[in-house]
């Protein structure tokens, strides 16, 4: 990545130049994580380093953001967040950007190709990106999901280690599917599976084969799993959340930040991590921008072989 600093940095701000585009940086000593005190210069340097990776991840999907202007705040004291999905209405011209037409609105959304538009957007107080499983065409056309996504997510009495339980079950189902899953630690309590799709079915139709899927983990597992969107159903079970596969639905980019207490990410994992999982090695944690940082450092993209996250 080609960013370098335009002046030198204090407590107050600097600017750099990032692949040929001058980026001002403010408040870099402003604490966006109080309970680890990670500063907002610190959430810049995150995703300067984590680039090379994540753009893979968002590049020709439309990115809706989720922004913490003042820090994520404390368990007593939340920060307030804001929800984009439109482009901000002062960006930069050379930020790309694509329209989604609804039936009585439209959409501008940006579209998050290089480390530029990344660091513009993260100067602004975003700690997230969410982006849905398919891109645009080179006209802008939306083409079909090239990848699909079942959210597991435990219900109030269960937590990450039956997340890993399902996952294993939800593997061997979707293998059997023809789908590789790769885990994904959200960042948040549960686990993302991701598995690459061959583009030749629309978004409802995958979602189709998700919903069917997920129905017959809840029949096989009543007691471990559930699938309908009842929040009061889901207690004491984990929810395999099948419709983030929808057009309209994202799931948050492997390897965003999260705008939990902590600096968690949403961070790829290896099968051999949650098959060993509190049987020779610890339970599995939601891993922070540190252990992920070191992980890319050693292991590179755990994703690298997943077709949808290439561009």
């Amino acid at each position: 990545m080609a960013a370098t600093p335009a002046s030198p940095a204090d407590k107050r701000g600097s600017a750099i130049t990032v692949d040929g585009h001058r980026i001002s940086l403010t408040s870099l000593d402003k604490v966006m994580y109080p309970e680890t005190g990670m500063s907002k210069g610190e959430v810049i340097e995150y995703y300067r380093a984590i680039a090379p990776v994540i753009l893979p991840y968002l590049a020709g999907r439309p990115a809706t953001r989720k922004q913490w202007v003042n820090g994520v705040g404390t368990a007593d004291a939340p920060g307030e967040v804001f929800f984009h999905k439109n482009l901000d209405r002062d960006a930069p011209s050379w930020i790309r950007r694509r329209t989604i037409q609804h039936a009585d609105h439209s959409n501008d959304y940006p579209l998050i190709d290089d480390t530029a538009t990344l660091l513009w957007f993260v100067q602004r107080g975003t700690l997230e990106f969410h982006v849905p499983q398919w891109r645009f065409g080179p006209r802008g056309a939306q083409r079909n999901p090239d990848r699909l996504v079942l959210d597991l997510d435990p219900g109030e009495g269960v937590g990450l280690a039956e997340c890993v339980q399902v996952a294993r079950i939800a593997r061997d189902r979707l293998s059997a599917l023809g789908f590789d899953a790769h885990p994904v630690t959200s960042g948040s309590k549960g686990i993302h599976l991701y598995a690459a799709a061959d583009g030749k079915r629309s978004s409802e139709r995958l979602t189709e084969v998700a919903k069917e899927l997920a129905d017959s983990l809840e029949a096989d597992h009543p007691d471990l799993i559930v699938a309908t969107l009842v929040r009061e159903k889901r207690r004491g079970r984990v929810f395999v959340d099948w419709n983030q596969n929808l057009a309209s639905r994202t799931t948050v980019a492997p390897y965003s930040l999260r705008g939990r207490l902590r600096p968690t990410v949403a961070a790829p994992r290896t099968w051999d991590e949650l098959d060993s999982s509190g049987v020779d090695g610890p339970d599995l944690a939601q891993l922070d921008h540190r252990e992920v940082l070191e992980r890319v450092e050693r292991d590179g993209d755990l994703l690298g072989s997943f077709l949808g996250g290439r561009a």
